[in-house]
């Protein structure tokens, strides 16, 4: 048995390890291109989430590095790029107040650990459950709260701890106009740049020309900007964090929290890029593997935790990536221009990163697909606006939980209204000539269409409950299509309801998958009779007249009886 179950394992982890197939194809001089492009687009970002997160712009970098060419190389999408991201610094920031820079890092090795374990069950096809509204609200949440987080540093003032919406109010309400107008200047010019370039040259790397421009002109001018300052000139070498082995309970809810967002985000940007990317598809399972690799990875170098990057994703594709060598290019290329130009590096101001990022927040919400998500239905636009506020206000697995939820119910009651009751006549196809005359011998034939199942099941019945002058009830089940305890219950209890009042119920056309349902929760036990369940209708109907003229016999006077003998005779 452990021989078996070892040999499995092996298995398994051969289709999770890299394979000369996944740099086939590979077109090195458009790699070596969009590498260096995604380069010039990541690193101003590696250092502002680096910073956001409270450990520094330095993990950014390691992160981008180690975790970005880790997940190249293992993970599961030939064009995914991976590294530090906004929606994980929302995560981190209160880890960070909470625990320290070494609770980050163990909550970052507990993560990838998760993630691996995620990788060896299968459970990478769950993300194709999530529905697009609670995407998109999640992506708008967090955008919303990488802006806020920046408020402080956009107005040049300094930033208290607490929720990120108080935190910004209160950076607000501090903010004087009159003389602190430098910071806000800079910070609004580096967003209309960045979002004006985008718009008229897409692809443009500008994100780091503006930053360069900008750190000459702090240093030349004598503006007094806050600068990161401390940036390593390489990797620094790996060491294990140091372990609350005391409080380590109270890392696992955290880690769980960013192992389940870097699973969330990294598959369904790798679904994006499948869909920008024409004839690629990313294994879901591997993209875990690879994601919790980095993961564990990281945090050794005192990186953070990591991610895959939507926006650096597309700019990847579309830039031409064909392999993983580019994602790969990204990674060595961060590394080098910190090593080359570490002291340049160090004197970015703080406040042009701020910019970088807020218009990093404007680019992220997709302004078409909300505004058509809000039009379509109510349930869509619901679970958009619920999921968003919620990944405001709340933890951002929560809010994702909370729109799975909101979705999943306005699933079930569009499904739910999907179910129909309908007596006879049905239509001119089915047995027309047969069923018109039913009513006449008082009895009605139903035919069940849809879904029988908990979110329809009470309603669906309750017609079907009152049919009080009917001598036999015939339920047509051959259109149903899925039948779950709660329907097979309240079926059950309504045949017996009938038949306690003397309506018999016959069954035609039950599907074989629903027979075995049907039968252990009383369905049948509930007949009068256990040859009441019939394979068509017709036969149903032929011994429906037989039972009802059976019935009606014993209803009508005798007196009438020979009277209506005497009248055939004549």
């Amino acid at each position: 048995m452990m021989l078996m179950a070892s040999s499995v394992a092996v298995r398994r982890l051969r289709a999770l390890l890299p394979t000369r197939a996944d740099w086939r194809g590979s077109r090195w001089g458009r790699d070596l291109s969009a590498g260096i492009t995604v380069a010039l687009v990541a690193l101003p970002l590696a250092l502002g989430f680096g910073e956001t997160a409270g450990l520094g712009a330095g993990a950014g970098v390691v992160t981008a590095v180690v975790a970005g060419s880790l997940a190249a190389i293992f993970g599961g999408s030939r064009v995914q790029v991976s590294g530090p991201t906004g929606a994980m610094t929302v995560v981190l920031v209160p880890i960070f107040s909470a625990h320290g820079r070494d609770g980050v890092l163990v909550v970052g090795l507990l993560a990838g650990v998760l993630l691996l374990v995620l990788a060896f069950t299968g459970a990478g096809r769950v993300v194709r459950y999530v529905p697009t509204p609670v995407v998109e609200g999640f992506t708008a949440g967090i955008a919303v709260i990488i802006a806020l987080q920046q408020v402080p540093l956009v107005l040049g003032v300094h930033a208290s701890a607490g929720k990120v919406l108080a935190v910004a109010v209160r950076a607000a309400g501090t903010w004087q106009p009159g003389t602190q107008w430098v910071a806000p200047t800079i910070s609004a010019a580096t967003v209309v740049t960045i979002l004006l370039a985008a718009r008229l040259r897409p692809g443009l790397p500008v994100a780091l020309p503006v930053v360069i421009v900008l750190a000459l002109a702090n240093d030349r001018l004598g503006w007094g900007l806050s600068v990161l300052g401390a940036v390593p000139s390489g990797i620094p070498a790996p060491r294990l964090p140091a372990i609350p082995w005391g409080g380590l309970e109270s890392l696992l809810l955290p880690a769980v929290a960013v192992a389940a967002l870097a699973a969330l985000e990294s598959l369904l940007s790798a679904s994006v890029a499948d869909a920008m990317n024409v004839g690629r598809r990313h294994d879901p399972d591997r993209e875990l593997f690879g994601q919790g690799l980095a993961n564990l990875a990281a945090p050794l170098f005192g990186g953070i935790p990591a991610t895959a990057a939507l926006a650096r994703t597309a700019v990847n594709v579309r830039a031409g990536a064909t392999s993983r060598l580019a994602a790969l290019v990204h990674a060595v290329v961060i590394l080098g221009v910190v090593v080359l130009a570490a002291s340049w590096v160090r004197e970015i101001p703080l406040v042009a990163l701020a910019g970088v990022l807020v218009a990093t927040a404007v680019q992220m919400v997709r302004f078409s697909a909300l505004s058509a998500l809000l039009r379509s239905t109510r349930g869509d636009a619901a679970t958009l606006v619920v999921t968003a506020m919620a990944t405001i206000a709340l933890d951002l697995v929560q809010a994702v939980l909370i729109g799975l939820v909101v979705a999943g119910f306005f699933a079930l009651r569009a499904t739910a209204r999907t179910a129909v009751l309908s007596p006879t006549p049905l239509d001119e196809a089915e047995h027309v000539g047969e069923e018109q005359g039913l009513l006449d011998e008082h009895i009605v034939a139903y035919r069940l269409d849809g879904p029988l199942f908990f979110g329809a099941a009470h309603d669906f019945l309750l017609e079907l409950a009152e049919a009080s002058r009917a001598r036999v009830v015939i339920l047509r089940m051959s259109h149903v299509t899925t039948i779950d305890a709660t329907g097979a219950h309240v079926l059950a209890d309504t045949i017996r309801r009938l038949e306690r009042r003397g309506v018999t119920v016959l069954l035609s056309g039950v599907q074989p998958q629903h027979r075995q349902v049907l039968e252990q929760l009383g369905a049948y036990a509930g007949l009068a009779h256990e040859r009441h369940v019939f394979a068509s209708t017709p036969e149903a109907i032929s011994h429906a007249r037989v039972h009802a003229a059976r019935v009606g016999q014993r209803a009508t006077p005798k007196s009438d009886r020979t009277d209506h003998a005497r009248g055939e005779l004549r």
